[in-house]
């Protein structure tokens, strides 16, 4: 049992480790997106760095990546289902692609925020309740502006309404640890919010300090 478990963790971690915002960075536009903006590996600041495009071929690659480490994990342990289609490997896989995704080992250990990995992780995880996250995000961000907002808040609904709709404990847990990461590496965000200066989203390209 532990082998299949630690297999799929590892594996989750170094397909999280290949950060799509440097990958694209890099290829199409010789740029490290780690050196401009909020000096952030991720999808807005990839954004406001690099522009549209670039910004949905991280999108997309991030999603893509957390969707794989899960599939990985749920079949490399799918002799160990913990109950209604539910496995600690993929869990765990999904987990680690966003430990990955933050301090990928292709990069020198300095990545993203994870948001992007983790929402195609919760999918896989709860369809209905990611959705329902998904929803709150885009409300929260259509009013406010604020990427970092939303994707805090929601962060900590998925755990919330996971316990609350029966999910299994080790779903719960790993939901409880992606958000608690999720709002760690935000914290100079926060400390922006409470300053009033934190940068509020515009899809026009430019490098400036998030």
């Amino acid at each position: 049992m532990i082998l299949p478990v630690f297999i799929s963790a590892l594996a989750g971690y170094l397909l999280g480790s290949i950060n799509t915002s440097l990958v694209v960075g890099k290829l199409f536009y010789n740029t490290d997106v780690r050196e401009h903006g909020s000096g952030n590996a991720g999808a807005t600041n990839t954004l406001r760095t690099l522009g549209k495009s670039a910004a949905v071929l991280v999108i997309l690659g991030d999603l893509l990546k957390g969707i794989a480490a899960c599939l990985v994990g749920r079949f490399l342990t799918r002799d160990l289902d913990t109950g209604n289609g539910q496995y600690l490997g993929e869990y765990l896989a999904g987990f680690s692609a966003v430990l990955g995704h933050n301090w990928p080992v292709y990069f020198g250990f300095k990545g993203g925020k994870g948001v992007m990995t983790s929402f195609a992780v919760i999918v896989m995880f709860s369809p209905g309740i990611a959705l329902a996250c998904l929803g709150f995000f885009i409300v929260i961000v259509a009013f406010t502006r604020y990427v970092s907002l939303g994707s805090m808040i929601c962060a900590a609904l998925f755990p919330v309404m996971a316990y609350f709709m029966g999910k299994h404990w080790s779903l719960v847990t790993v939901g409880t640890l992606m958000a608690i990461l999720i709002i760690v590496r935000h914290r100079a965000n926060i400390q922006r919010l409470l300053a009033g200066n934190e940068k509020k989203l515009s899809f026009k390209k430019k490098a400036s300090q998030a």
